[in-house]
C-alpha cells in the first residue's frame, strides 16, 4: 500500500494541489477538511474524513484509522484584515489549533510534520530583502497566531519525537498550470482573484493605499506559484529532517512586484483596462514583502521555484478562470 500523507486542510487551494502532487508521486493523501471554505470537488485524489482542527476526538479517529507517518498541516484562517477584527478567533483555529494537533501527532506516532506559515510572521521588516535571521515581529493577529504555531513547534518537536519543517510562504498565486486545480473567485480577498475578476467583470478594483514608502506608493509582495509551494513540500517529505529537530524556510522567488505592477500584468494577460479606485491603507498590511535566503531550500531539500514571471502566475490564474466561467 501507499504510503499516507495526513493533510489538514486538503480540501483548500494549497492543500489541495499537494494532494494532486502527492498521489502524482505515488502517495495516498488523505483530506482532514471541515469544508468551511474547502471544495468537495477537489478532492479526488484520496479520501476525505470531514473535520474540525479543533475537534480532538474527530482527529483522533482519522490519526488512529490512516496511521500516517507524515502530515501536511494547512488548515487555518487566513485573511489578515478579518484577523485584525477577529483576533480571538483566529488565536484559536491558527494557534490553538496547531498545538492540539501536535499532541495528537505524538499519541499517534506521527514522525514528520510540515507546517504552512507565512511571511506575516515577520510584520513590517527592517531589512529587504526578508531573511531567515530578520526579527519576528508580526503586525497583526494573523502572523501572530502563526508564529506562535512556529513557537509550538520548537518547544514540543523533541518531546514528541517529531522532524518538523516549517515553510514561512510569501504570496502563494497562481493555479494549477494542468488546469484541474485553482484559486477561489467568489469573495476573494488576495490581490491577484480580485484583480482578474474586475478585469472579467469589467467592476473597479480598489487599490488601498498609494503612499507606501515602494517605486511607485503601493505594497509590493513576493509572489510564489502554488504549484511550486506544493512542489516544496514533496521535496520537503523526501529529504525528512531528524526527529526531534526543527527547520525552517523562506518559500518565495526573491522578486517582488508592486500592486500596480501586478495590475499591468493582468490587463496585459486579460485585455481589459480595470477601472481603479484609491482608498486609504488596511489594517496590518506591510509595505514589502520580498523572501531572502531562499538558497537554503534549494540546497537542504533540492527544490527550486519553477514559476518565477507574474505573467506565467498570472496566465495561469486567467486560464483557471475561464474555465470555471
Amino acid at each position: 500500500m501507499s504510503e499516507t500523507v495526513f493533510v489538514t486542510g486538503g480540501a483548500g487551494y494549497i492543500g489541495s494541489q499537494c494532494c494532486k502532487l502527492l498521489a502524482a508521486n505515488g502517495y495516498r493523501p488523505v483530506t482532514y477538511d471541515n469544508m468551511s471554505s474547502g471544495r468537495p470537488e477537489f478532492v479526488r485524489y484520496g479520501p476525505l474524513v470531514e473535520g474540525d482542527i479543533l475537534d480532538g476526538f474527530r482527529l483522533d479517529a482519522a490519526l488512529q484509522e490512516y496511521r500516517p507517518k507524515t502530515v501536511f498541516h494547512f488548515a487555518a484562517l487566513i485573511e489578515v484584515e478579518e484577523s485584525t477584527r477577529e483576533p480571538t478567533l483566529y488565536y484559536d483555529v491558527n494557534a490553538s489549533g496547531t498545538l492540539g494537533l501536535i499532541e495528537k501527532c505524538k499519541e499517534h506516532g506521527v514522525e514528520q510534520f510540515v507546517f504552512s506559515s507565512t511571511a506575516a510572521v515577520y510584520g513590517e521588516p527592517p531589512v529587504r530583502p526578508v531573511m531567515l535571521s530578520t526579527p519576528t515581529e508580526p503586525i497583526n493577529p494573523y502572523g501572530w497566531s502563526k508564529l506562535m504555531s512556529e513557537r509550538f513547534l520548537q518547544d514540543c518537536a523533541a518531546d514528541a519525537e517529531i522532524g518538523v519543517t516549517i515553510f514561512r510562504y510569501f504570496n502563494a498565486c497562481g493555479s494549477d498550470p494542468d488546469g484541474e486545480l485553482g484559486m477561489r473567485f467568489e469573495r476573494a480577498s488576495h490581490l491577484i482573484p480580485r484583480l482578474i475578476l474586475a478585469a472579467a467583470e469589467r467592476t473597479p478594483f480598489s487599490i488601498y493605499g498609494t503612499d507606501y514608502e515602494t517605486s511607485d506608493g503601493t505594497c509590493v509582495r513576493d509572489y510564489i506559484h502554488v504549484w511550486d509551494v506544493a512542489n516544496a513540500h514533496i521535496a520537503a517529505m523526501e529529504s525528512p529532517v531528524e526527529v526531534g529537530q526543527v527547520r525552517t524556510f523562506n518559500i518565495g522567488v526573491g522578486r517582488g512586484y508592486s500592486v500596480r505592477e501586478v495590475l499591468a500584468s493582468v490587463e496585459q494577460i486579460t485585455g481589459s483596462k480595470i477601472d481603479l479606485r484609491i482608498e486609504n491603507r488596511r489594517a496590518g498590511d506591510a509595505s514589502e514583502l520580498i523572501a531572502g535566503d531562499i538558497k537554503k531550500a534549494e540546497t537542504t531539500l533540492d527544490w527550486k521555484a519553477k514559476y518565477t514571471e507574474i505573467d506565467d502566475i498570472v496566465r495561469h490564474g486567467w486560464d483557471w478562470y475561464c474555465a470555471e466561467h
